[in-house]
């Protein structure tokens, strides 16, 4: 280890550390080692009397308990399996230039290089301890993780960390870059290295493990029992080690920042702006573009090539992006991979899984799609499917298709729903009037428009502070459109999560069956909250226009890369539909919509094609 400051203040902290886990094995053997003396006091004859064999028969059998409670804790955290990300291998033949430049920079950095490479589907990169017996395959001929280390018997040499790199920097940064980005986080090996920096972190590492399979929930009364008192003891001694453990990791990471600063320093400074952008790029993709998708049982297979895209789109919207265009000419770190698009498939199915929670693998209802098929596959089908639930709900509510001059076959037509959500006497917007009014030509008696009471009192509390701005009609409609979402969803719930693909299980996108994350809470990270009954409402009735207008207008489908699915009409986008549906939603005036609609040609008496 250097002679950085940083680096120092890491030792000593790492040695607060470990002198909580010394004092624990104190007090662990204290009692044991009093029972040794007032038993070798009986046999010395030195200690007797009936004071210290009361003394003799009360420690003896609690030394001995605390000895047995002491191993098993100790076991616990010994065996316990720390968390590790989930992440993308990355082999040393399928990337041999992205591990000779890091080796490289390990050199230039004079630390040790990093014993493997794996990519994450996120904007962030950072070394990662996977020395644990769990974590790495027992095999050394398929040593895939831990490239380079095969030969070696990592039980007597300390192993390096694993470097993870988030996968959209392959792809949106060049090669120097990539190398500035990365030297602060290849000089993070050094201090890692240090012997009591690494057994300080993995006493803590052990005591969090510990905690996670003491909080797993278990049906066994006993088992219950005793990993309460077992979790007791390592969130005790966790809560000691938080504060010098926290002052641990700033004092390794400035340690790094200070070792790195010799080492592309200029360059690290513009790359620096393009970390911010790649992620403000890759964001906007997964909540924009992928999501829809995940949501249609399709996965984008090129996410990390949609960066590139999105970014380039926004490059030429801001002007303060400008300059980031003119970097695509050099050459693209992901050129350092054999084949990056089917790295770019495994990451993107792996963000599918952490962000939206799908299966581990391809299968008839998850199945990839590509950036040219998206408007077809996904903004098309989900339109179509949208507007296909919107007037499913109509038919239950007992809503008649539109009079005009449109044969009355009972055919889906935009006239249908517009004229529903159409005040039609100035009817108060308050929702407590949720009855139909008098005199209503168009809509004759049925079933009350009531929403469906609502499972959980919160949510039922939600739904109506979110509809109380809308008139009656469109509550109505909304509440039903939500409680039929959720009846489909309930009855998709059950796939399993778990367990790889059932064709596919030996494909190289699906995990490893013995899986060293725990992926029954997926999704892990979800984008976004559960939409609320008015988005739902707003985004069918954007679905039904949208499939009016391709039906009646010759519009297109298309895909805008930073804001989604989008409709082309004459190849151009179109306007903003959000203002004018909300004034239908909320006033009950259709007026601001026809308008647009007469404006392109779109024929809302027209039937539309659904799913």
């Amino acid at each position: 280890m250097g002679v950085e400051a940083g680096a120092q203040i890491a030792r000593a902290r790492a040695l607060v550390v470990l002198r909580i886990r010394s004092r624990a094995l104190a007090v662990a053997l204290l009692p044991a080692a009093v029972a040794v003396i007032l038993l070798a006091g009986s046999f010395s004859g030195r200690l007797v009397g009936p004071g210290w064999d009361a003394a003799r028969w009360v420690l003896t059998p609690v030394a001995v308990l605390v000895l047995l409670a002491a191993a098993g804790i100790a076991l616990v955290v010994a065996r316990a399996r720390p968390a590790m990300s989930p992440t993308v291998p990355i082999a040393e033949e399928a990337a041999p230039d992205l591990y000779r430049m890091v080796r490289d920079l390990a050199d230039r950095l004079e630390v040790p290089a990093p014993s493997a490479i794996a990519l994450t589907p996120d904007c962030d990169s950072w070394l990662e301890d996977r020395t644990h017996p769990a974590h790495g395959p027992p095999p050394v001929e398929e040593h895939d993780d831990i490239a380079g280390a095969g030969k070696q018997a990592h039980r007597r040499h300390p192993v390096a960390p694993v470097l993870v790199i988030g996968s959209p920097f392959l792809w949106w940064m060049r090669v120097g870059e990539l190398r500035a980005v990365l030297a602060p986080v290849v000089a993070g090996t050094g201090p890692s290295a240090h012997p009591d920096i690494a057994a300080a972190r993995r006493f803590v590492r052990g005591l969090d493990a510990a905690v996670a399979v003491t909080s797993a929930p278990r049906r066994d009364p006993v088992s219950r029992a005793v990993l309460a008192g077992v979790g007791w003891v390592a969130r005790l001694l966790l809560r000691s080690c938080r504060l010098p453990a926290a002052e641990l990791e700033r004092g390794v990471a400035a340690a790094a920042a200070e070792r790195a600063q010799a080492v592309d320093y200029g360059l690290r400074i513009v790359a620096q702006e393009q970390v911010g952008l790649a992620y403000a790029g890759w964001d906007r993709l997964l909540t924009r573009v992928a999501l829809p998708a995940w949501r249609m049982g399709r996965w984008p297979s090129r996410l990390d090539a949609g960066v590139v895209a999105a970014l380039t789109e926004l490059s030429r919207r801001d002007r303060l992006a400008e300059g980031f265009a003119s970097r695509l000419g050099e050459r693209p770190a992901c050129d350092l991979l054999e084949e990056p698009g089917a790295v770019d498939e495994s990451a993107s199915l792996l963000a599918a899984r952490l962000f939206h929670g799908g299966p581990a693998g391809p299968g008839p209802d998850w199945a990839p799609v590509d950036w040219s098929e998206y408007p077809e596959e996904v903004v098309d089908r989900r339109w179509r499917i949208d507007a296909a639930r919107l007037h499913r709900v109509l038919d239950a509510m007992g809503v008649r298709p539109a009079t005009g001059p449109a044969p009355a076959t009972g055919s889906p037509t935009l006239s249908r729903v517009l004229d529903h959500l159409t005040d039609p006497a100035g009817e108060a917007s308050p929702p407590s009037r949720s009855t139909a009014p008098t005199g209503e030509a168009p809509f004759p008696a049925r079933a009350p428009e009531s929403a469906p009471p609502p499972s959980d009192s919160e949510d039922g509390y939600e739904d109506e502070e979110d509809l109380s701005g809308t008139t009656p009609r469109s509550a109505a409609l909304a509440a039903r459109l939500s409680a039929e979402l959720a009846r489909e969803e309930a009855a998709a719930a059950p796939r399993p999560s778990t367990g790889g693909s059932p064709a596919g299980g030996s494909s190289p996108t699906a995990p490893d069956p013995l899986a060293l994350w725990d992926d029954r809470a997926l999704p892990l990270f979800p984008l976004q909250p559960p939409r609320t009954a008015r988005e739902l409402l707003a985004d069918h009735l954007t679905a039904m226009i949208c499939c009016a207008a391709m039906d009646t207008a010759g519009a297109t489908p298309g895909l805008d890369w930073l804001d989604g699915p989008t409709l082309l009409h004459n190849g151009e986008r179109t306007a903003d539909l959000a203002p004018k549906i909300l004034t239908l939603i909320e006033e009950g005036d259709p007026t601001p919509l026809r308008a647009w609609l007469a404006e392109l040609g779109i024929r809302p008496e027209k039937p539309v094609r659904l799913v």
